[in-house]
């Protein structure tokens, strides 16, 4: 991959699409993580103005902290970046209350880390509307179209995806070329959202580096039985988390009525 001439075309790509569709700039959330670290830098690149926001919900110091460093690079490099914390605990604890939480904790958890994604997807979309902006997603393409590791109208609700058709592999290459600090570059990823330390890597039960091997063979017609050893379960990984992460990836399906039902 030549990664200074796909840093130029995505960068093209985007000023192209905003100037199309008659916005003022691009907002994006900060985690602290490669994804939105490369995805911000490429949106500031354009010149267009650039909001970078945090939405911590019991958010783990070291993402903070990286985050923080990220934002104050992006001011000393480019031009009209601008930044905003809005703490989301409160509202999400507040918003705890009023759910059942009496049931099985693993569902539980699960949910309510996804409410943490959907919580900061509204605030996003809030800021893009009084600003005229669109909501640059962060998705990679293990994650957006192999896995599906993402929150459905979550960090999956977004405007426009410029890495989703990069491997994580290739994120990393693209934030070595961007300049991306460093701190980022070597941290594990991880998606934050059950205020531990537990990686994606924790989560999937394969790193990015299978994840990636398993969707560049022929999965569609292959099974775990094809391989042998770790092959073999990160394959399997990547199959299971494909097929039943399918409503993510695929469009919404839509009952099509049939034409002499309507006449």
């Amino acid at each position: 991959m030549n990664s200074e001439k796909v840093v130029e075309h995505i960068v093209g790509w985007l000023k192209e699409y905003a100037t199309k569709a008659r916005v003022k700039g691009f907002v994006i959330g900060i985690s602290g993580g490669i994804d939105s670290a490369v995805t911000s830098t490429l949106c500031a690149k354009t010149g267009f103005p650039l909001l970078c926001v945090e939405m911590p919900i019991h958010q783990g110091i070291n993402q903070v902290t990286r985050a923080k460093e990220h934002i104050a690079q992006l001011k000393e490099r480019f031009d009209d970046i601008s930044s905003m914390e809005i703490n989301l605990t409160s509202t999400f604890e507040e918003f705890k209350t009023v759910l059942p939480l009496d049931m099985d904790q693993a569902a539980v958890d699960l949910s309510l880390a996804n409410t943490r994604a959907r919580l900061r997807m509204s605030t996003l979309y809030y800021l893009a509307g009084v600003n005229g902006y669109l909501v640059a997603g962060t998705g990679n393409k293990v994650e957006d179209f192999g896995v599906g590791f993402f929150t459905k109208y979550g960090d999956g609700g977004v405007d426009l995806s410029p890495i989703a058709d990069l491997m994580k592999s290739e994120v990393y290459d693209i934030a070595k070329v961007l300049g991306v600090p460093e701190s980022i570059q070597v941290a594990k990823p991880t998606d934050g959202l059950f205020g531990d330390s537990r990686t994606d890597e924790d989560q999937i039960g394969a790193s990015y580096d299978e994840l990636e091997w398993a969707m560049k063979q022929d999965y569609k017609e292959k099974t775990a039985e094809d391989f042998e050893g770790r092959e073999k379960v990160a394959f399997e990984i990547f199959k299971q988390r494909n097929r039943a992460n399918k409503h993510k990836m695929d469009p919404i399906p839509v009952c099509m009525i049939p034409k002499e039902l309507m006449d």
